[in-house]
C-alpha cells in the first residue's frame, strides 16, 4: 500500500511539471479563493492529471470529492495517494457497474454545489435519483462529447434543471484534447494491449469528428492504411479530402486489421460486421461508453472467449468469417476485443498526456469560477464559456511553451472594425 501511495505521488508530480497552464491558475486561485466554501463533486477518470485539477480546486477554497467515470480508467496508485491525503476519492480499476454507481453516490453524499462530469452520469444520477440535491446546485461542467450529447437531449426534453458549462466545446478542449490527446493515447493503448505493428496494417476508424481525425492522423503517421466510416456527409467529405478512403462499415469490415470506434454512438460495430472480419482482427473503442462495439452480441454468438492478455480477449466464432484461418477448427475465426470495449486509451494506457489535459482542466477550473461569478444569472441549460476565457487558456499554454505572438496595431483594429475601406 505504501509503495502504491509513493508511486501515485511521484506520478502526480511528473504530471504537475507538464501542466504549467493549470498551475498558473492554481497560483491565482491560492491568492483569490474564488471557490471558497463551495463543495465540488466530480466524476472524472482518476488519473495523475485529475489529481492536479483537484489540488487546483482546493487551492481556490473548494471541498472536493471524486469518483471514477469509467470502471477501467482509475489509476490505483493515484487514487491511493489522494486518499492518503484525506481526499474523498472513490474508485478502483476494474470495479463492477454496481460499485461504479455506488461510488458516484458517495460523491453526491457531499451535496455538491458544482459538479464536474465526464459522460453525464453524475448529472443524470442527480436528475433521476437524487433530485433533492438540485436546490443547492449552482451548476455543473461537462468534459466530453458524449456527455454534451446527453445534456442537450436533457435540455430538449426540458429535463435539465441547472446550468451546465460544456467545457468540451472550448477550442482548447475538443480541438486539443480530442484531436491530439485521443489520437496519441488511443494508439498508445492499442499498442500496450497488443504490441502490434501499425505499419502496413489497414486501420478502420469509425467516426471523423475531432477524435476520429486525431486517430486517423496518428495511425497514418505510423504507416497504416486508413479507412474512415461516417454517417455525416460533411465529415465524410473532410476525410476524403484529407486523403483517406471512406466507405460503409459493411464494406470496410472485411478489409480492416484494426478497428477503432470514436463516434459517441451505439453498436457502430455489430455482429454482422464481425462475421465479415479477417481472422485475428482487433477491435478497440475510444468513445466514452462501452456501447460502440456490440460486445454482448459478439459474446452471445461466439463459441469461446479467452483472455489472452490483460486487456485483450479473443472471441472465436463459427464458420461465418469473411477470411478463414488462424489454426482453429475448420471454418472458425477469431477477433480480439480490447479493454472489454471500454476506453482503450485509459483501460490499457494512461489516457491523454498531461500537457493536453492541462488545457482541458484549465477549462474545468475556469468554468467553476465562471459559474460562481455568474451569481445565478445563468438559466438551466447547456452553456459555453465566453470566448475570452477560452482564449486566455491558449495564452497561458503559449506562455508555458515559450511562444510569443503578434498583436494587432491600432490601425489594424480600426480596419477590422470598419466596413468603409475596400479596394483602393
Amino acid at each position: 500500500m505504501e509503495d502504491l501511495v509513493t508511486q501515485g505521488k511521484n506520478n502526480i508530480e511528473i504530471a504537475r511539471r507538464n501542466m504549467g497552464a493549470l498551475m498558473k491558475i492554481k497560483e491565482r486561485f491560492e491568492r483569490e479563493k474564488p471557490l471558497k466554501g463551495l463543495r465540488i463533486g466530480m466524476a472524472l477518470h482518476i488519473t495523475k492529471e485529475t489529481a492536479n485539477l483537484i489540488y487546483t480546486l482546493q487551492a481556490g477554497g473548494a471541498e472536493v470529492a471524486v469518483a471514477g467515470c469509467n470502471p477501467l480508467s482509475t489509476q490505483d496508485d493515484v487514487a491511493q495517494a489522494l486518499r492518503a491525503e484525506g481526499i474523498k476519492a472513490y474508485g478502483f480499476k476494474g470495479e463492477s457497474s454496481e460499485e461504479y454507481y455506488g461510488f458516484l453516490n458517495q460523491v453526491l453524499d457531499l451535496r455538491p454545489h458544482i459538479t464536474i462530469d465526464d459522460g453525464c452520469d453524475l448529472v443524470t444520477e442527480i436528475h433521476t435519483k437524487r433530485t433533492d440535491l438540485l436546490a443547492e446546485m449552482i451548476g455543473g461542467c461537462e468534459e466530453t462529447t458524449t456527455g454534451i450529447v446527453r445534456l442537450k437531449a436533457m435540455e430538449k426534453d426540458g429535463a435539465l434543471k441547472v446550468p451546465i458549462i460544456a467545457v468540451n466545446d472550448n477550442k482548447t478542449k475538443h480541438l486539443m484534447d480530442n484531436y491530439y490527446g485521443t489520437g496519441q493515447s488511443t494508439i498508445d493503448g492499442i499498442i500496450r494491449a497488443t504490441n502490434i505493428l501499425f505499419a502496413g496494417k489497414t486501420v478502420v476508424v469509425a467516426g471523423y469528428g475531432s477524435c476520429g481525425k486525431g486517430c486517423s492522423l496518428r495511425a497514418r503517421g505510423l504507416g497504416a492504411n486508413v479507412i474512415v466510416t461516417e454517417v455525416d456527409a460533411f465529415a465524410a467529405l473532410q476525410a476524403a479530402m484529407d486523403g483517406f478512403r471512406v466507405m460503409k462499415m459493411e464494406d470496410a469490415a472485411s478489409l480492416g486489421d484494426i478497428f477503432i470506434t470514436v463516434t459517441g454512438n451505439k453498436h457502430v460495430i455489430r455482429l454482422e460486421h464481425v462475421k465479415q472480419m479477417k481472422d485475428g482482427a482487433i477491435l478497440a473503442n475510444s468513445g466514452h461508453f462501452d456501447v460502440e462495439i456490440d460486445v454482448a452480441g459478439v459474446g452471445a454468438a461466439c463459441t469461446s472467449k479467452t483472455r489472452v492478455r490483460p486487456f485483450m480477449d479473443r472471441y472465436t466464432l463459427g464458420g461465418e468469417a469473411g477470411v478463414s484461418g488462424g489454426g482453429g477448427a475448420a471454418g472458425e475465426h477469431s477477433v480480439y476485443i480490447l479493454g472489454e470495449g471500454r476506453l482503450i486509451n485509459l483501460a490499457a494506457a494512461e489516457g491523454h498526456p498531461s500537457e493536453v489535459m492541462s488545457m482541458s482542466f484549465c477549462g474545468q477550473a475556469l468554468a467553476c469560477e465562471y459559474l460562481v461569478k455568474s451569481g445565478g444569472a445563468l438559466k438551466a441549460g447547456v452553456h459555453t464559456l465566453p470566448e475570452e476565457i477560452d482564449n486566455k487558456i491558449s495564452e497561458l499554454q503559449l506562455d508555458v511553451m515559450g511562444v510569443s505572438i503578434d498583436k494587432l496595431t491600432q490601425e489594424q483594429v480600426e480596419y477590422l472594425g470598419s466596413w468603409r475601406e475596400g479596394t483602393s
